[in-house]
């Protein structure tokens, strides 16, 4: 499912139109965002958890030629599944 097969799919199921709909995924989106920018968890409770963590910087290998090759530290999203999301899934 990509994103425009998800906005029919809430269009349909909310009974909005799809333009309607199209704007409330893109808030959602716009509002996970700017809360994790900020380092702020977004917690959707039966779903899951997004959030931030950093990785630390560490030396790697080019799987082509077997150097090492340092790889920088980062931030990175995380998302771990909320009880109903994973029950729905199993």
């Amino acid at each position: 499912m990509n994103k425009s097969d998800l906005v029919a799919a809430i269009a349909e199921n909310a009974s909005i139109t799809k333009a309607e709909a199209s704007r409330a995924l893109q808030a959602l989106l716009d509002n996970i965002t700017s809360n994790l920018s900020k380092g702020e968890p977004v917690v959707l409770t039966g779903f899951g958890t997004f959030s931030v963590a950093k990785r630390a910087a560490r030396t790697g290998r080019n799987p082509s030629n077997g150097k090492a090759i340092k790889i920088a530290a980062k931030t990175v999203a995380k998302f771990k599944t909320g009880k109903g999301l994973a029950g729905a899934v199993n």
